[in-house]
């Protein structure tokens, strides 16, 4: 009982959060920028919710193994949707820095995506099992990780070339999301207790969230 108090008391925050920020940010943002932003969070809350509204039913009530089906479900879902996340989260980084040139990142980019959910589409993954597969777990987030490298790197070249005080701690930001996350992919099968990294790679991406709402603080004092 105590873990499922927590962790919905968490869960509703976070996803209350985000999609409210995701959602006023895209309705009222008045430039394209704010308006990814907002676009970006709301469907991180959209998409983490089809995994975390599950999973407190399944505290609250017969348990996790109990509700499997319900969770790969959820946990295919926010596979992809966060996969979309970080698409659009490298076009933030175009609009904020003015590329123009890059063709080959950007297809780079979209290959990686959808690589990535064509891997979370085979039946191989098992999403409706309680103990799924570690092989696919692994496959299908090497495209993930290496989206996630590119975030960094482009991240921390252009905050620094432009002194970008908005986004300068985003390449920390993404690093401690999927550095809380990998571990949890590898080895949570064999030390359930390694999933409380969750909380602090979700709150990693609650600050990311926040870098975008500075965007549209600001555009409101403009």
């Amino acid at each position: 009982m105590p873990q499922a108090i927590a962790e919905t008391v968490f869960d509703v925050c976070y996803l209350c959060f985000a999609l409210i920020a995701g959602l006023t940010m895209f309705i009222k943002g008045n430039n394209p920028l704010v308006k990814k932003a907002g676009l970006m969070a709301a469907l991180l809350g959209a998409g983490d919710s089809f995994h975390l509204v599950p999973r407190a039913y399944a505290l609250w009530t017969t348990g996790l193994e109990a509700n499997a089906a319900a969770l790969g479900v959820g946990k295919f879902i926010t596979s992809i949707t966060m996969t979309i996340f970080y698409l659009i989260l490298y076009y933030i980084w175009r609009d904020r820095y003015h590329i123009k040139e890059r063709k080959s990142l950007t297809v780079a980019m979209w290959v990686l995506s959808i690589l990535r959910i064509a891997l979370c589409l085979l039946p191989q993954n098992q999403w409706l099992t309680y103990h799924q597969p570690l092989l696919f777990g692994v496959l299908r987030n090497i495209p993930f990780a290496i989206m996630g490298i590119i975030i960094i790197v482009i991240f921390a070249q252009e905050t620094k070339k432009a002194n970008d005080s908005v986004f300068r701690f985003m390449p920390l930001a993404v690093a401690l999301s999927f550095g809380f996350y990998l571990p949890v992919v590898l080895f949570s099968g064999t030390l359930p207790i390694i999933g409380m990294l969750m909380i602090p790679k979700t709150l990693a991406y609650v600050w990311i969230v926040l870098m975008g709402w500075q965007l549209y603080k600001q555009q409101k004092t403009q």
